[in-house]
């Protein structure tokens, strides 16, 4: 085999912390699903709670299974040597995992999977009247998101703080953790996923506001593509491999923050642009006795 082949398929670093984190989480999901399937199956509910479907978990667990590839496998290794592969990673980060877990709606699972002491006391905080949930509500509305999120997905990728990022591994992770909450609060908003402490977005709402989020994501790309020189010094320092130079691995990272990257909220839009046709489709017909009058031909609109 290679040695350059070799070194890229076994360089894992299997941090322990991740790792304790990452099974946690999954067995409280799993443990929680478990939990209210029975649950419903034992009140003889013969249509079993729709919440409660395979598909979840396996959305869940895909997702959580995506996040260890993501910070555990060569990915993030060779983040610190190609750019290509940091985008790479940042994709799963930002664009794949964090809809897949919202999907799974993860909060009732979780606390089902959780000791009851911890489940009361985040029913406490979720409370109407909790005063945690008013300070969430406040601090989470859909326009703040979105411009934390613009403002965490272009700050670090600042030459500065990026090369910040590539030198410390606590500004590493701490890059990795803010990329992944304020995607998690962006695609909470798109997804619906509980709590649901927020007015929901309407169909044509939630499309918008996915679509809201590929110019930053396309303009950030394009700067890397077309810059002129080396964007990010760190790089210049790293030995090449797999025949890139520095000008040439920062183009292929600029096109796959700018391609691939804006096609996720495409196919996200879409998904939801369908998701409302069909909606519209279930709707039942209105009678002739509504739209056929001279009242209903005159007036300027109909309410379904």
């Amino acid at each position: 085999m290679n040695p350059e082949l070799r070194a890229t398929l076994f360089s894992w670093d299997l941090r322990l912390e991740v790792i304790i984190v990452l099974a946690l989480v999954g067995i409280l999901y799993s443990l929680g699903w478990w939990r209210l399937r029975n649950r419903s199956r034992a009140h003889q509910n013969r249509n079993p709670w729709r919440a409660s479907a395979a598909w979840r978990p396996a959305s869940y667990l895909g997702a959580l299974l995506l996040m260890a590839i993501a910070l555990l496998s060569p990915i993030d290794v060779l983040g610190g040597q190609l750019l290509t592969m940091h985008m790479v990673q940042h994709l799963l980060l930002v664009m794949i995992i964090p809809p897949l877990l919202l999907l799974a709606n993860p909060l009732p699972f979780l606390l089902w999977g959780s000791p009851p002491k911890v489940r009361l006391g985040v029913s406490r905080l979720l409370s109407p009247k909790a005063k945690f949930r008013y300070y969430l509500r406040r601090t989470t509305g859909p326009g703040l998101v979105w411009l934390m999120f613009v403002i965490v997905y272009w700050g670090w990728h600042d030459p500065n703080a990026y090369n910040l990022a590539l030198r410390s591994p606590l500004a590493h992770d701490l890059e990795h953790l803010t990329f992944f909450l304020v995607s998690m609060l962006f695609w909470w908003h798109v997804i619906g996923a509980g709590p649901r402490i927020h007015r929901p977005l309407s169909p044509v709402g939630r499309f918008a506001y996915v679509l809201t989020a590929i110019p930053p994501n396309m303009l950030a790309g394009l700067a890397i593509v077309f810059a002129t020189g080396p964007i990010y010094s760190y790089y210049e320092a790293m030995p090449r491999i797999w025949g890139l130079s520095v000008m040439e691995d920062q183009q292929i990272g600029g096109v796959i923050m700018w391609v691939p990257g804006s096609m996720m909220y495409i196919i996200a839009a879409l998904i939801l642009a369908s998701r409302w046709l069909q909606q519209e489709e279930r709707k039942p017909a209105l009678p002739e006795s509504e739209w056929a009058s001279d009242e209903a031909l005159a007036a300027p609109g109909l309410k379904r």
